[in-house]
């Protein structure tokens, strides 16, 4: 998962109402289109960039395909933000940084 997929996905007040609606479970792809007065080809590009950033995930069965959010991913985000606001920039070590993707660190 990179930051950079994870807040695109968030960045999109839709994809933001489609985690609220899959905060109470799965559904499938068409009970997420009732929801929304939009064509369900736009709805499929809204989840994929949700699933591209890990925030959902799919399960088929039979003829539908069901979605559910995944909640490991928030809980990475609320760690990196808790650990934004513990330590002044001066007390902050590399061993206090965490890091999510190899190769990002620095900004990369």
């Amino acid at each position: 998962m990179g930051f950079q997929e994870t807040f695109k996905a968030l960045s999109d007040s839709v994809r933001r109402d489609i985690l609220q609606y899959l905060k109470e479970g799965k559904m499938s792809a068409g009970e997420i289109s009732e929801k929304f007065d939009m064509t369900g080809a736009t709805i499929s590009y809204h989840l994929s960039v949700l699933k591209k950033a890990e925030l959902v995930r799919e399960e088929r069965v039979k003829n539908f395909i069901y979605y559910e959010l995944n909640t490991s991913v928030f809980e990475e985000i609320m760690i990196w933000f808790s650990h934004l606001g513990g330590k002044t920039s001066e007390k902050i070590s590399n061993e206090d940084v965490v890091h999510f993707d190899e190769g990002e660190e620095n900004g990369k």
